[in-house]
């Protein structure tokens, strides 16, 4: 199991789909940056497609905090690119531009802990610090969507803490005041709050 925020991410080695070319990528491609490895159980599905846009919308968000997205599946790449060329009003991704990898063995749902009895992906989130150690994750079920607003919120949340080593109180966004993790710092978070202040 992977165990986050005490050891780096398992390596990977595929195929992906990067800006309509294919092209066989591992882990340390994307050294230096944050990564949001976001696997999905099928193409040419129907909550899967959803998600992916959702994703688009926000991918200029994730670009500016220094994060790469890379949106997994067993998928080959040929079943990526044709879901590509497929209209979003008819279900398809067109208009997808972060890397779509093709995990067709399976390592990587495998080692990641998000494969089901038939071989393909829950849909499994995980955030990657720059040093490729796990800070978030998290594993739905197939029937339910994720929101891509509150993985920016994380975002937001570790970029804090890294940058602050301070603490990130629950709902909070980028520009509120977060705490140290003292008692001192959590009695006066909660009487701001008891005050009506924006803490």
């Amino acid at each position: 199991m992977i165990k986050i925020g005490r050891e780096a991410a398992p390596d990977f080695s595929c195929n992906a789909v990067i800006g309509g070319n294919i092209k066989r990528v591992t882990l340390q491609d994307f050294e230096g940056s944050y990564k949001l490895i976001f696997f999905y159980p099928l193409n040419f599905t129907f909550v899967c497609p959803t998600e992916l846009h959702a994703l688009q919308e926000y991918y200029e968000e994730f670009k500016k905090r220094g994060v790469e997205v890379l949106a997994v599946s067993t998928d080959s790449v040929y079943s990526h690119l044709a879901w590509l060329d497929q209209p979003k009003s008819k279900g398809g991704i067109c208009g997808i531009t972060y890397p779509l990898l093709g995990d067709t063995s399976r390592q990587m749902v495998y080692d990641y802990g998000v494969m089901t009895e038939e071989g393909f992906a829950l849909r499994g989130t995980f955030l990657l610090d720059k040093n490729n150690v796990v800070q978030y994750a998290a594993i739905n079920n197939l029937p339910l969507g994720r929101n891509i607003a509150e993985l920016v919120r994380l975002v937001d949340a570790l970029q804090h803490v890294e940058k602050n080593g301070e603490v990130c109180p629950a709902n909070w966004n980028q520009g509120q005041e977060a705490m140290k993790a003292t008692q001192g710092s959590l009695e006066t978070y909660f009487l701001i709050k008891s005050l009506g202040g924006q803490r």
